[in-house]
């Protein structure tokens, strides 16, 4: 938007003010926004330090570990926010978040610990009584303003999303020639790392109660989805093709970062699995190539051809949005663990020692004499090997073998 000034001004010059009075206006409402909202949050924090945190300490109502457990850093938080307050009431935000953001380790630590907090809190208020009690009582007192504990532990996570947008404004709406900006700009980056921090944790969270849940929805416990590093994408019926041309059956498919899960469902008349799968194959996807096939189903839907080490599969759908969204997935996921394999293969190169001509001369001198006496020893070997009777199993021996060597429910190919 251009802005024209009058014949009695200078070219530009009232449209350049024009843009810092409105520069000052949006900062003058952001930082009185993030003061008020600090004031509220340095109150909110008091009230768990204050009511819950001091108090059980004092009672003894929990034990350290559990107390440590639910509440965490909050105390420092509360500590740094105060001095944070400070500055923000005598209109310092730059030096305030300078001298406030080497202390998100307090944060960090935090955020890291919520979803264990919630949990271990949920099991306090099942199993202890007198905790129960004692939260009811808290909570009902006029400075709680009816807020529950659960809520104002959640306070600080979401406090940091609002840093972000109040520092992203003051950023926005200040002069880079002032050195208040250079300050502000820090703090940006700053809290979006924490902010971002966050976001995983959240990620992880919700992917690790998504395993969770296809755990149970699976029949046993010899299938097993929950692995470190696995990631769930998504899952879905489709008709398994047969190679030699019988009927199409619909099997359900879980798709993960590293394998597809093939299952069946199990019998609705089951006493305690009617409403669970019983888990087929597992399809490693490191080496798994997926191509589309059209022309078989009338231009609805269409197939998709994977190709595994020891498998094939022709998987059939009659919808043709389901069937790209399939395709995107699996394709998808078969070119991140193709770039991980490339990078950790990169990476194993560059971690090997160089060795000198002299050494590699030095190891095949080695090398040589070693295979040597292998040889001699391998003669020694078989000739004691004919010489001697082989040994007869007993079958208690036996049963243990077989029981040992015989494959589980779920084949992964």
């Amino acid at each position: 938007m251009s802005f024209f000034s009058g014949p009695s001004s200078p070219p530009g010059c009232t449209s350049i003010q024009e843009q810092r009075e409105r520069w000052e206006r949006k900062r003058s409402r952001t930082a009185k926004e993030l003061v008020q909202t600090e004031q509220r949050y340095c109150q909110q924090l008091e009230l768990i330090n204050t009511y819950f945190v001091e108090i059980l300490k004092a009672k003894r109502t929990l034990k350290p570990d559990v107390r440590e457990n639910i509440f965490s850093s909050i105390k420092d938080i509360h500590s740094v926010n105060q001095s944070l307050l400070v500055h923000l009431e005598n209109g310092y935000y730059g030096r305030g978040f300078d001298q406030f953001c080497p202390h998100l380790n307090h944060y960090n630590t935090y955020v890291d610990n919520i979803y264990n907090s919630s949990k271990v809190l949920r099991i306090q208020l099942k199993k202890n009584k007198a905790f129960r009690r004692f939260k009811i009582l808290q909570e009902e007192r006029p400075q709680f303003s009816d807020q529950r504990l659960e809520d104002l532990l959640q306070l600080p996570v979401l406090r940091i999303d609002q840093y972000k947008h109040f520092l992203q404004d003051l950023a926005a709406n200040t002069s880079p020639d002032v050195p208040e900006f250079q300050q502000i700009s820090r703090a940006v980056d700053a809290v979006c790392e924490t902010s971002q921090r966050i976001q995983n944790n959240t990620r992880r969270h919700e992917n690790h109660l998504q395993l969770c849940r296809v755990q149970k929805l699976l029949k046993g416990q010899k299938t097993k989805v929950l692995a470190a590093g696995r990631w769930y994408i998504r899952e879905g019926w489709l008709k398994m093709v047969p190679q030699k041309g019988a009927e199409a059956k619909p099997k359900m498919f879980f798709l993960f970062s590293d394998m597809l899960l093939q299952a069946k469902r199990c019998s609705p008349l089951h006493p305690t699995n009617g409403d669970k799968f019983a888990g087929q194959h597992a399809y490693p996807l490191h080496d798994c190539s997926v191509e589309k096939v059209f022309g078989h189903t009338r231009s609805q839907g269409g197939l998709l051809s994977l190709t595994f080490p020891k498998a094939k599969l022709l998987l059939m759908s009659n919808n043709q949005e389901e069937l790209n969204d399939w395709y995107l997935s699996l394709t998808s996921a078969v070119r991140k663990l193709q770039i991980q394999s490339e990078v950790y293969l990169r990476d194993d190169l560059n971690r090997r020692p160089l060795h000198s001509e002299r050494d590699d001369t030095h190891a095949n001198r080695k090398r040589n004499m070693v295979s040597f006496e292998t040889t001699e020893h391998a003669h020694r070997s078989s000739a004691e090997w004919e010489s001697s009777a082989p040994k007869r199993m007993k079958p208690s021996d036996a049963a243990e073998y077989s029981e040992e060597t015989s494959s589980s429910s779920c084949v992964i190919l």
